[in-house]
Order: C-alpha cells, then structure tokens, then sequence
C-alpha cells in the first residue's frame, strides 16, 4: 500500500510517501517539506500565534494536495515537541482538524525517542547488539538504549537546536560568552541522564540520526546524500570537537556555504553541534554511524507491524 507520513516538526513539516508492506522495507516514493520553523513561531506566553497557526494549515492543506497526487491510501499525520509544548496546543490541533480534517496525533518525546530506536534496530539488524541512538531535533534531543526493538531507556531533553538557537544565541556570530553558557547548559541537561543508561552496560553500536549529525558528519568528510542510502557515514568526536570553535566564530551565512549544511539549517547548527559534541563526550562515545532512517519510518514500520497479517 501506498503510505504517506506527515511529520510537523519544530523545523519542518514533512510528508514522506512511501510504497509498503508488511515483511519489506519501505520504498520512498515522494518527499514534500515545507519550512515552518515552528519552535521559533512561539509568543512569550509560549503559545503558537494567528500567524503561526495559519501558516501550519496552510501547509498541511499543501500537503495533502500533494499526498491525493501521489495516491497516497492512508496518512499517519503527527506532531512533535513545538506543538506538543505549546500553551496552545489543543486549541491548535483543533483548528488543524477543523480546516484539514487532519487529525494530527501527538507523540511524546519517550514515543519519539522509542520510535526512532525501532528505525535504526531495523535499519542495522540484531547484529548490531546494544544500541546507543542520538538523535537532534528542532525542539528536542532523544536518547534511546537497547537490544531489543523496544529501547530499555528512552529519553527526551528540551535540547533542539533550534529551541537553544532561539534562546541562547542571539548574536550573529554567536557571542563567545552565550556560547559557553549554552555548553555548560546542555552539558548539565545531559549528564542528568547518564545514570539512567549506564547501568545498561557499554554499547556495542553508536548511531546517530537527523538533520544535524548529517550535516556535522558531512562537514567531518563523511560521504555526501547524493552518493546513496548505503554508504556507511561516520562522525569522530576528534573531528566534531575541531569544528565546534570554528562553527562559533562565523556568520550564519558563512556557515550556510559550507559542504552539506543547508541555507536554511546554517543558523542553528552551532547549537546542534554543542548538543553532540556534549553528548558524545559525556556518554564516551568516539565514533558514531549516521543512520538514514529516523522517526518517519519508525512511525510506519510500527504501523505496518499492525496491519492484518503482520
């Protein structure tokens, strides 16, 4: 069946079709994205305002358009951390559902983190063995262990990197004072959570998704995107820590004309970078492996577990 996933983010609201069935692995067909920035549309009150709300039907209308062109038989339409941290949250969902007739689903960050375990475990096999899976976000960064497809610790910390970019680092290029308060911050918010998975025991497999560690293991010589799924891409701690001061010293559009780092990703990358250079350093990790699949196939390999016949 053809299958379409609509992903609102706190970056981008993102449909992902894909051709499906139980048993295979889902072959992407089409790819729709429209950038919203949602985690910086939010007022003082933390609330989504008129416009931000407006925009966000707007494109969820553009997105259905191109899910019924495409032949898409069922939609699985959810939300992540700016909606589900909004002031408004309900009121929102609502008038989505009211003026789309899309009734987005929210996931909690623990569902997020659990999801995009379940996508890496079958992207790399059980002979991965103990997972370690980052993943950055706009407005959240997830944590999951585990040797089964269901994570034994799953976490979500308010560590995005556009979240922290909006709060943090105001200066263009970033202020060295707010970028060493923010590593001390993210710092902090991590190592509040080593505990948890330490008592799991050492991983045998790092592996890391998203945006934001694609675009630091592209900038460290990994592969680009046009050279395929299959190619094995890597992030050393060693390189990340040599860009990290290079990041904080330049303009957002310097570092938007750097290999791999979109236009529109370039403002926020500094922070993402202090996120996994802090993780990587706090849980020990040297080297860890991009993963291309991430939430989006984690939410329909989990629904295609549920279909009849599964």
């Amino acid at each position: 069946m053809r299958l379409g996933v609509l992903d609102v983010g706190s970056n981008t609201v993102h449909l992902l079709v894909v051709d499906a069935h139980p048993g295979a692995r889902p072959l992407p067909a089409h790819s729709h994205k429209a950038d919203l920035r949602l985690a910086q549309l939010l007022d003082d009150r933390g609330a989504i305002g008129a416009d931000g709300v407006e925009q966000l039907i707007g494109v969820v209308r553009g997105a259905l358009e191109a899910a019924e062109d495409k032949g898409v038989e069922e939609m699985l339409p959810f939300a992540t951390s700016a909606v589900r941290e909004a002031s408004n949250a309900d009121e929102v969902l609502a008038r989505v559902k009211d003026e789309t007739g899309v009734e987005l689903r929210v996931l909690s960050g623990a569902e997020e983190a659990r999801l995009t375990f379940l996508a890496v475990r079958r992207w790399f096999g059980w002979s991965a063995g103990k997972l370690l899976v980052l993943d950055i976000g706009g407005g959240s960064l997830e944590i999951a262990f585990g040797i089964d497809e269901e994570p034994d610790a799953a976490v979500s910390l308010p560590l995005g990197a556009g979240r922290l970019t909006s709060a943090w680092l105001p200066g263009d290029p970033a202020d060295p004072a707010d970028v060493k308060a923010l590593r001390r911050h993210v710092r902090a918010q991590i190592a509040r959570t080593v505990g948890e998975f330490s008592r799991f025991g050492a991983p045998d497999h790092v592996v890391a998704t998203s945006k934001t560690f694609k675009q630091l293991a592209r900038l460290a010589g990994a592969a680009r995107s046009a050279d395929g799924l299959y190619v094995q891409r890597e992030l050393k701690r060693s390189a990340l820590e040599d860009w990290v001061p290079r990041l904080a010293a330049m303009t957002t559009a310097e570092r938007g004309e750097l290999p791999g780092v979109s236009e529109g990703r370039s403002g926020q990358l500094l922070a993402g970078a202090l996120v996994a250079e802090g993780a990587m350093d706090l849980f020990g990790v040297e080297t860890l492996e991009i993963c291309p699949w991430a939430l989006r196939e984690g939410v329909i390999l989990r629904q295609l577990d549920h279909l009849p016949g599964a």
